[in-house]
């Protein structure tokens, strides 16, 4: 887990300032289309009840040996946690961009498992096995359980992130009837995800993947989508555009047309985040190979000129400068 301080900001934005010095390199195209100032507060009416475009009744269950995954693929201490956990009489899955990265035969930089145990509970079993774990977090409680150098973070079906009662009504109104409680998690848990290609559970052991939300079928298209309506989805956390940035950017993906109108709609909503978090969604959009595409969504969206005002209107000025040159090329043609 990241933390933040004002090191880590300055280290941000020198390394921002040194790619944008860079950007005729990379960034080709001037960026299109308003950016709305959308004011972040609520009424009722902002989040229109009925189901999701998605519809996540009908779950698919896959071979994940068919589509190239085995346990062997997955850390010892994970494997501890999911085992440990079952043993105990728990359903434990691996859910995320753990089984996103699996499927795409790229090792994970982490393991998240998600639990039908309560978190409190969950602790205490890794306690009596001499483990140490701590849960953290307000918005969304989390179990740290420390394994031989590692940390494996550990979520309960039973934890709800805190949202606003606007947006519990509208997750409320798109849960389906389920026909048994493990459906019910899944569904639950689907619609509290950010992107289909991060909805994935997958279970080693039964070598199973659930998918409630085509996250399959998009992650073969390469397609960014959002579980909810995208709208929906950014209004209620911001920061979800700027880890949809990272996440197309480090793995080459499009974004579906509906989530490109949202980040239109919704992008000022991103200066209201919290430093801390805006910084750590930064941070990680600058360390994981792909900080040139993740500097160009960034500027494409006009979210650049929050942070690095200056660089971004010289980028505006270059893109003008090409889109000239290009202008009397083709009149000269």
């Amino acid at each position: 887990m990241l933390r933040t301080n004002n090191n880590n900001k300055r280290g941000v934005l020198t390394r921002m300032k040194t790619l944008v010095n860079n950007s005729h390199l990379f960034c080709s195209s001037s960026p299109k289309g308003p950016m709305q100032d959308h004011s972040s507060s609520e009424t009722e009416s902002d989040y229109p009840l009925g189901r999701g475009r998605i519809d996540i009744s009908k779950g698919k269950t896959f071979d994940a040996r068919k589509l190239g995954i085995t346990s062997s693929m997955i850390s010892g201490p994970t494997q501890y946690v999911l085992k440990l956990l079952q043993d105990k009489g728990y359903k434990s899955y691996l859910v995320g961009g753990c089984v996103r990265d699996l499927l795409l035969n790229r090792t994970p930089k982490d393991f998240d498992v998600v639990t039908t145990a309560q978190l409190m509970e969950a602790r205490r079993q890794f306690r009596r096995s001499a483990r140490r774990a701590d849960v953290v977090g307000r918005r969304f409680p989390v179990c740290l359980v420390h394994i031989k150098g590692s940390i494996v973070e550990v979520t309960s079906f039973e934890t709800e992130s805190k949202t606003s009662k606007g947006m519990e009504k509208v997750l409320h109104s798109m849960l389906p009837k389920c026909n048994n409680k493990e459906n019910r998690y899944f569904c639950k848990s689907t619609l509290r995800r950010d992107f289909t290609i991060n909805s994935l559970f997958y279970d080693p052991f039964a070598n199973k993947i659930y998918d409630y939300a085509n996250g399959i079928a998009d992650l073969r298209s390469l397609k960014l989508e959002t579980v909810i309506p995208a709208q929906l989805s950014f209004k209620d956390d911001p920061g979800r555009i700027l880890r949809g940035f990272r996440i197309a950017a480090r793995l080459g993906l499009s974004l579906s047309r509906e989530t490109e109108a949202a980040i239109w709609t919704c992008s000022s909503l991103v200066k209201d985040l919290n430093k801390d978090r805006m910084m750590i969604e930064l941070n990680y959009m600058l360390s994981y190979g792909a900080s040139e595409s993740s500097l160009c969504l960034l500027w494409k969206f006009k979210l650049l000129q929050f942070w690095l005002p200056v660089h971004a209107a010289y980028l505006d000025e270059q893109a003008t400068k090409e889109d000239g040159q290009a202008s009397n090329m083709l009149m000269v043609s």
